[in-house]
């Protein structure tokens, strides 16, 4: 279903639009599947080296991994789309109802790019605090400044929903309009605390098949989970083929072209080949740009006006 230009223009306004019914079943049941998989096969061995001793075989997708992590965090290690390589998941890069929309936002020449995550996140009582509260940042901060001028779109995708009691994120709007804002390490990457602007966020619940579309400068945070079930979250991000990604050794490939169709990749070894390679590259590389903490005077008055 095409974004409507209400829909369009309140991701021009606000830097994000909340959009239901992108994805069907057909659409994440690969998936799903495949990442059902990779936990069950990862449980078995751990059970093998007695890190876990119930299996929970017969929990739903849900809460398995919450049950299973715990037991033993180490569930979790490889899941990651650049690290489990999934053939799935490559797929799902070309789903076609997901970049009917991107399009839409960025126009038919469209490449993926190489900062892509599937994050399991388990239940505040299980869990070891790494995505517990994700501080307020813009996504431009995990990019290198040769990306500043690419028109780079954010596809967060939650596989089962996201509701505020299960981590959704929140979202500050209209900020995009102010550009990019300092970014240190607190605990974290995140936006200079003096540069945050006073702007009322946006909770932003996504039910399941839904996307958030948000742009690169559009500080966003997760919240807490504090339910019972997992928060599965796909999120990837696309941007117009020829541009920088701000991450130049690692792969991106063309996922949709309407000048140069035969450009577009579908070469699933190619892809886990030059992910095994970058991985293996760029062991240490900082992704982040952060600068130390140091007070801003007068900009948060500033940017809140």
């Amino acid at each position: 279903m095409p974004l409507t230009n209400a829909q369009l223009n309140q991701y021009q306004e606000d830097g994000f639009v909340i959009v239901p019914n992108v994805l069907n079943a057909k659409d994440l049941a690969p998936v799903i599947a495949e990442l059902e998989a990779f936990i069950e096969l990862k449980a078995q061995a751990l059970h093998a080296e007695g890190k876990i001793k119930d299996l929970h075989e017969d929990a739903p997708f849900e809460t398995r991994i919450a049950k299973l992590f715990a037991q033993c965090a180490e569930i979790t290690y490889g899941i990651d789309i650049m690290n489990l390589r999934g053939r799935a998941m490559f797929n799902f890069l070309h789903n076609k109802n997901l970049l009917d929309c991107v399009q839409q936002l960025i126009g038919a020449e469209i490449t993926c790019s190489p900062i892509q995550h599937v994050r399991p996140k388990v239940p505040s009582s299980v869990g070891d605090g790494k995505y517990e509260l994700v501080p307020w940042h813009q996504d431009a901060g995990v990019t290198t400044e040769e990306a500043d001028s690419s028109n780079i779109v954010t596809c967060w995708i939650p596989i089962l929903g996201a509701t505020r009691e299960m981590g959704c994120m929140e979202l500050i709007p209209g900020v995009q309009k102010i550009g990019y804002l300092e970014h240190v390490n607190l605990g974290g990457t995140t936006i200079n605390p003096d540069l945050l602007p006073k702007t009322p966020p946006v909770c932003a619940e996504c039910p399941k098949g839904g996307v958030i579309f948000m742009t690169k400068l559009t500080p966003h945070r997760g919240l807490p989970n504090v339910s019972d079930l997992v928060r599965w979250t796909i999120d990837l991000r696309y941007q117009k083929t020829g541009t920088p990604t701000g991450r130049p050794y690692n792969p991106d490939f063309p996922v949709r072209s309407k000048e140069t169709p035969k450009s577009v990749t579908h070469d699933y070894e190619g892809w886990c080949r030059r992910w095994a390679a970058a991985l293996d590259d760029t062991k240490g590389k900082v992704q982040h740009r952060v600068k130390p903490y140091e007070p801003v005077r007068k900009a948060e008055v500033a940017l809140s006006k």
